[in-house]
């Protein structure tokens, strides 16, 4: 029967969510006919009746939680319609629409594997308002033969389910139940134990055995957090000696270990489940996140971790299940063949993941992500005002903490953490992403943006792709992807960015990492950065903290006090090699002088295990509150010799160290902040933009914030500040260049 109607175009995050179960439960409510149906652009409806205006306002509103609503468009429709509303086939191949990244269970699930139904008990219950999605995904549209459950037929019972849109697991792809579904096992020495294996492994974890437990996005390694020994074991067999190990416990368990405020909870409670970084109460071994105040935290997020964390009833710990330096491992065969040195007994189940996702991690004051990943991808950032008309980019992000980015249709998809790529199987995970985005996505890039360093792996694949380059400048790169996610418009006017990090090439020839750019997404000018000093040893530099601190040292003119201090080490073979310029490349590294000042106060001075501890080991230290050291500004330089004498005397005279270090933030921050202050009140910057790695240092980030005063400040909430983010800044600032382009021609 044909109709007036009007035909409605759903776009964003709208497929894997239940929104067609939604449209059909709103055309039954609002009495409508018509159809709902997925396809590569998203949800389509067509649909008639009297409350039409009223439906088509109720979709916004009343969208499921887990949807993303880019638009709803609404055109005339003349064609026929059932008699009542109906969901439709999906249509179409390719991809216009969203994913949805992977969800935490939902309270329904979690209230149901805790009763006595048929998923009682049941580790890979889920429905339309959680479980996998991304880590299952093979392809689009996102139905269940295009995942990993294609494997597993459904039951008479799961496909009533299935096909009732009544119900919340309507077209749930990967619904399941212990009749047809993924199952769980434990193993110990590669033969699988009778009995429960969520009960056996729980006794295992309470007698202090290391377990490796396959989840989402790949395998954890676990252990009871609060058994000294057992943490030492994880460590030792891990060759992980310092760097801080997640938890993830119940709400409940981790209150008990952990100072949780409103904004913490709300932030563990999000579908994405992130770890969240909280305050320590002290009460777990030092061994859990030695030096540190804070703790990194989660809930359990599937209903196996639910399971574990209730039978074992306390926190544990739960980190990334790989080789030191290498991606997380997802595989049966792979955790047997490289866990099998570190874990006691396997609990693993047969559900194969189809992309690797380490957790992501953030805060929740002040908000920040510092590793984007599971729960996160692959949301998308809708480009600035002025990028309409954007072509298709692929943006390759840094060697460090690699990130991809892709551009169409007016949104940028920054990819997930992939990890150094200086490790080549880090490496091997980035080419693949490349490839899977890119496919999934039905990308067809037409520019690649990399990092202007040449010696990047990720710089060396995108000039490898023979298709039209822009090289990107490092701290650019890291200005403009904070203009990208704050929205700020393509003829905003130049910004004063603040771009504090480790290293990164910079247009002289010299490598950055401390400072104050005038720029915009077209160009930058530098106009103050941090005094220059070598890097002794060139990446021995960024490992061995007291390098730093010598080459700081001996510019101020203490070269007495270097020797007091760092005495027994190759002083003078140093110095010569950095004196002759013998691979000692002069750097503005804010990191580097993170490094030194923390060397100077006794943490971390021969060596740094893992990347940036002895600036979280200064960040934790910190405490009290005086004046900040004082740092020489003039002539576009930012000097940080001066404070090197009042430190000296401030020791001299038992000032406490964690004031010291108080003091050091206060004072970098302070410096910083007046040259870019300076720039907005003078007109010459609209707003200034804080990136870059040290900002991911919550102290560092609100004096810097406190220091700027009432001036506009942009900063990252939904990206990472590090290296992570850098993959969006080339992306926008390649678009940019291509929009300009094309208003030339």
């Amino acid at each position: 029967m044909k109709a007036e109607g009007v035909t409605i175009r759903v776009r964003g995050q709208v497929q894997g969510v239940g929104f067609r179960p939604f449209i059909w439960q709103l055309a039954r409510e609002f009495g409508l006919r018509g159809r709902v149906w997925n396809d590569p652009e998203g949800v389509g409806i067509e649909v008639a009746g009297p409350g039409t205006d009223a439906f088509i306002a109720a979709i916004s509103a009343r969208a499921p939680g887990l949807s993303r609503i880019d638009a709803v468009e609404v055109a005339a429709f003349a064609g026929a319609l059932p008699e009542g509303f109906e969901i439709a086939e999906s249509r179409g191949k390719g991809a216009q629409t969203r994913v949805t990244p992977d969800a935490a269970t939902c309270p329904d699930c979690a209230a149901e594997i805790r009763g006595a139904g048929r998923r009682g008990g049941y580790a890979f219950t889920n429905c339309t308002h959680c479980g996998p999605r991304f880590t299952i995904l093979r392809g689009l549209p996102y139905d269940r033969a295009q995942t990993t459950m294609a494997a597993f037929p459904m039951c008479a019972d799961c496909l009533s389910e299935y096909r009732d849109p009544a119900d919340r697991r309507f077209h749930a792809q990967p619904v399941a139940c212990p009749a047809c579904g993924p199952r769980l096992w434990l193993e110990v020495g590669g033969q699988e134990r009778p009995g429960d294996p969520v009960a056996q492994a729980a006794l295992r974890l309470k007698a202090g055995e290391v377990l490796a437990v396959k989840g989402l996005g790949g395998f954890h390694l676990a252990c009871d957090a609060a058994n000294a020994t057992a943490v030492a074991r994880l460590r030792d067999r891990k060759h992980r000696p310092s760097k801080p190990l997640a938890l993830m416990g119940r709400a409940a368990d981790l209150a008990r270990v952990a100072v949780l405020g409103d904004a913490d909870l709300a932030l563990l409670h999000d579908p994405a489940a992130p770890v969240v970084l909280v305050p320590s109460r002290g009460v777990l071994p030092d061994g859990v996140a030695p030096g540190m105040a804070t703790l990194g935290v989660m809930l359990p997020y599937t209903p196996l971790h639910h399971l574990l964390c209730d039978a074992f009833g306390g926190p544990l710990v739960m980190t990334s299940g790989n080789l030191s330096g290498e991606p997380q491992v997802v595989g049966n065969d792979e955790a047997r063949k490289k866990l099998g040195g570190f874990a006691d007994a396997f609990l693993c189940h047969d559900r194969d993941i189809a992309r690797r996702l380490d957790d992501s991690v953030e805060r929740a004051t002040p908000p920040m992500v510092l590793r984007r990943a599971r729960g996160r991808v692959p949301g998308t950032l809708p480009l600035p005002p002025g990028f309409g008309g954007a072509g298709q980019v692929l943006a390759l992000g840094g060697q460090m903490k690699g990130a991809i980015c892709l551009v169409k249709n007016g949104q940028a998809l920054l990819g997930h953490h992939l990890g150094d790529l200086d490790d080549a199987l880090c490496a091997e995970e980035f080419g693949k992403a490349v490839a899977d985005y890119t496919a999934l996505f039905d990308h067809r890039a037409e520019v690649v943006a990399v990092d202007a360093h040449p010696g990047y792996r990720a710089t060396q694949a995108g000039r490898a792709m023979g298709l039209p380059l822009v090289e990107v400048f490092h701290h650019h790169a890291h200005l403009a992807s904070c203009l990208a996610e704050n929205g700020w418009p393509l003829e905003g006017g130049p910004v004063a960015g603040i771009v504090l990090d480790g290293t990164g090439l910079g247009p002289d020839g010299t490598i950055w990492g401390g400072e104050v750019l005038l720029g915009d997404y077209l160009g930058f000018e530098r106009h103050a950065a941090l005094r220059p000093a070598p890097l002794p040893g060139g990446d021995r530099a960024a490992r061995d903290p007291w390098r730093n601190a010598l080459m700081r040292l001996d510019q101020a003119g203490l070269t007495d006090w270097a020797d007091e201090l760092f005495g027994g080490r190759p002083l003078d073979t140093v110095r010569q090699a950095a004196a002759r310029g013998i691979n000692a490349p002069q750097s503005s590294s804010a990191g580097r002088l993170f490094d030194a000042f923390a060397a100077v106060l006794g943490l971390c001075a021969d060596a740094q295990t893992y990347e940036g501890e002895a600036a979280m080991r200064l960040e934790a230290m910190a405490g009290g509150a005086g004046q900040g050291l004082p740092f020489a500004v003039s002539g576009g330089l930012i000097d940080p010799a001066p404070l090197w004498a009042e430190v000296r005397r401030a020791i001299r005279r038992g000032e406490p160290r964690g004031l010291l270090a108080w003091r050091f933030h206060a004072g970098l921050a302070a410096a910083f902040a007046g040259v870019a202050r300076d720039l907005v009140l003078r007109g010459a910057a609209r707003a200034v933009v804080l990136s870059g790695g040290c900002f991911q240092n919550p102290l560092l980030h609100d004096l810097t914030v406190q220091a700027l005063g009432d001036v506009p400040v942009l900063t990252h909430r939904v990206t990472p500040a590090n290296d992570g983010g850098l993959a969006l800044g080339q992306a926008v600032i390649a678009a940019a260049r291509g929009l300009r382009g094309a208003e030339r021609n």
